[in-house]
C-alpha cells in the first residue's frame, strides 16, 4: 500500500497585487502634490524674528504694484472691507494674515489696518525669517 502525501506546499510568490497597490499610491501623490499650492503670489516680505502660533483665518496679501488680493481673488482696496464681512462675519477672534511686499507703502498698509481695526480682526504682519 502506497501512501502519497496530497498536502503540498506551493512556494511561488506573486507580486502582481503588490505593484498595484503601490502604482495606485504613486499616482495618488503626485495629483495630491500638484494641487496644494498655499499663495501663488510672489513677494518679498519683509525681514522678521518673532513668530505668532495663532491660525490665521484668511490672508489679504499686497504686491509691489499695490494689487490688494484676498487670498487668491483680487480686488480693489474700497471692496475690501465687504469681502472680509461676507468672508468672515462679525466675529472678533479672527486673525488675518497681512502679506505685503518690502516696497509697498506704510499708509496703503495702514489702510488695511484701519479697516481691521474697525471690524475688530485681528491681523498678522508676515514676514520671512531674517
Amino acid at each position: 500500500m502506497a501512501l502519497s502525501a496530497r498536502n503540498k506546499i506551493n512556494v511561488s510568490f506573486s507580486s502582481v497585487g503588490m505593484t498595484d497597490v503601490v502604482f495606485n499610491l504613486l499616482i495618488f501623490f503626485m495629483l495630491t502634490s500638484t494641487l496644494v499650492h498655499p499663495t501663488a503670489l510672489k513677494l518679498n516680505l519683509p525681514k522678521g524674528s518673532v513668530q505668532v502660533s495663532a491660525k490665521p483665518q484668511t490672508t489679504v496679501s499686497i504686491t509691489k504694484d499695490l494689487k490688494l488680493y484676498v487670498e487668491n481673488k483680487q480686488i480693489s482696496f474700497d471692496d475690501l472691507e465687504d469681502e472680509l464681512k461676507q468672508k468672515l462675519g462679525s466675529n472678533p477672534d479672527i486673525y488675518i494674515s497681512l502679506h505685503t511686499d518690502e516696497s509697498v507703502p506704510i499708509g496703503v498698509v495702514t489702510r488695511v489696518l484701519n479697516i481691521a481695526q474697525k471690524n475688530n480682526y485681528k491681523l498678522i504682519l508676515a514676514t520671512s525669517p531674517k
